[in-house]
């Protein structure tokens, strides 16, 4: 069975720092949030959440700490 995947520590830094930003999208915080719930517990990346990550992901843009937590959230996408 494969390895559960949870949000380290440097991308949960990541996200907070981008809920922390005024200008932040809605789509980068539901990102940043999904990825904060994921730090240590066993949670999995809605669809929908898994569709604006993959959006932030090809935005030009998107912050690099929008970006990490949008990695981050699609990696742990339930399947």
């Amino acid at each position: 069975m494969a390895k559960s995947a949870s949000t380290s520590k440097k991308v949960a830094s990541s996200a907070a720092k981008v809920l922390n930003i005024k200008s932040s999208t809605k789509a980068e915080r539901a990102v940043a949030a999904s990825a904060l719930t994921q730090r240590g517990s066993t949670e999995r990346t809605s669809s929908k959440v898994a569709s604006s990550a993959s959006k932030i992901l090809s935005s030009k843009t998107a912050s690099k700490a929008a970006k990490s937590a949008a990695a981050s959230a699609l990696t742990q996408k339930k399947k």
